[in-house]
């Protein structure tokens, strides 16, 4: 019988093909946790009697959420993770290496792999052709701790993209627009699969965002086959052996077709506080912005500074607007450096901030003041997710928010570029 990605992913860790609906346990390639989540983890080890990790080099801690730590309790929890990576023999990535999610992707998942991580955004490793998803920390740590995972197979719905996408819409506006239709609870427990010639033309590092944003309309994980555009972002990270081609199946059972027509949209911002509600840019115009953010394991990679930066050369920042920007990782930082992106970002007059999640989860590094709306490129803009619950969030994509940051309120890029 013809099979998903899903199906097809989790067929291949069985030993025996598994269909939508059926629970089984598989082996996992890939277990992660941050440094909000990690910590639980590692206790739930503990508590569990496990001396030693089945699988250490396919398990990794991440401290990014705090990268630096702002306070004493989350240096401790930092102190935590290190001790235990060391003790098992794990990886540990610190604060200087950037967000889980964009890590994993450039140094761990590869296509056709159970990754799982404590962190709900983990489904972005979708676009690399692996099954990713989100899992509680106790979950993880029995990933961790036995080198396997129960879960349910998904159902999955099928998202047909066609068409080429208009000057300053990018794959942002794409997984906004469908958040939108599909509402907060649309696709629970599904798996999302992404087809049709504009997903075929993207770069794989706006396929990662489509992936990433899966989650918020209830979907266990974002999948995409692989092709040439895969290949690259591997060959780009020095992974070349770990490239394979996986595909769902011809004539594949889908639960759902969802059609997009990409030459049809604008540019889309997600007003606060959920992440449907979802408008054209040009709608919100006027919204006042206070601060800028350009990051987070949605944008922060190396197109969306680029983007950002080029729009904005030559421009001035508007008067009392702040640009907060944070590479989603070291060779982001390090390539954005080598490019004369960073430069360019700066002498705009932005703040560039350490590698990691930075004012995303409001721990630190761009928390908001009251009644201050920010900007922001990331994935979520529920009340206080800035660390201010009188604060508001707006999101778009990194032109959206170069608009925002030329002008001081919310526009469509396509009126001020």
């Amino acid at each position: 019988m013809p099979l998903t990605l899903a199906e097809k992913i989790i067929s291949g860790k069985a030993g025996r093909d598994v269909r939508a609906g059926e629970v089984v346990v598989v082996p996992v390639d890939i277990a992660f946790a941050q440094d909000g989540t990690g910590p639980l983890a590692v206790r739930q080890i503990e508590k569990l009697g496990v001396e030693r990790l089945s699988r250490p080099e396919g398990t990794v801690f991440f401290c990014d959420h705090a990268a630096p730590s702002p306070r004493r309790e989350l240096s401790n929890d930092h102190l935590l993770l290190r001790a235990f990576a060391r003790e098992q023999g794990c990886r540990l990535s610190d604060v200087e290496g950037g967000v889980c999610h964009q890590v994993i992707a450039e140094s761990f998942a590869s296509p056709g792999m159970i990754v799982v991580g404590a962190d709900s955004h983990s489904c972005t490793a979708g676009a690399l052709g692996a099954f990713a998803t989100g899992m509680g920390s106790t979950d993880i740590a029995v990933a961790m701790a036995l080198g396997k995972t129960w879960l349910k197979v998904p159902e999955t719905v099928r998202v047909e993209v066609t068409g080429d996408l208009p000057g300053l819409v990018t794959s942002k506006d794409v997984i906004l627009d469908l958040i939108g239709r599909l509402g907060a609870e649309g696709a629970t427990y599904m798996a999302l699969e992404f087809h049709g010639d504009t997903i075929a033309a993207m770069t794989e590092s706006s396929r990662l965002t489509m992936s990433n944003m899966a989650v918020e309309c209830g979907a266990k994980c974002g999948l995409m086959s692989t092709d040439s555009h895969t290949r690259e972002w591997f060959a780009e990270n020095g992974r070349e052996g770990d490239f394979a081609e996986i595909a769902a199946d011809e004539g594949a059972d889908y639960a759902r077709t969802v059609i997009m027509d990409a030459g049809a949209l604008t540019p889309r911002v997600a007003l606060p506080h959920q992440v449907d509600n979802v408008v054209p840019a040009a709608e919100a115009k006027g919204t006042r912005i206070d601060q800028v953010f350009l990051g987070s394991c949605t944008n922060g990679r190396l197109e969306d500074l680029e983007l950002f930066a080029r729009l904005v050369r030559g421009k001035r920042k508007a008067p009392g607007v702040r640009v907060l920007v944070t590479p989603a990782s070291r060779k982001v930082m390090l390539d954005a450096m080598e490019k004369g992106v960073m430069r360019d970002l700066i002498e705009f007059g932005s703040g560039v901030q350490n590698t990691g999640c930075g004012a995303c989860v409001g721990v630190h590094g761009g928390i908001l003041g009251d009644g201050e709306c920010c900007l922001a490129t990331s994935n979520r803009n529920f009340k206080g997710r800035m660390g201010n619950p009188s604060g508001e969030i707006v999101l778009g994509s990194p032109a959206t928010a170069a608009a925002a940051a030329v002008t001081g309120e919310v526009r469509d890029p396509r009126e001020v570029f």
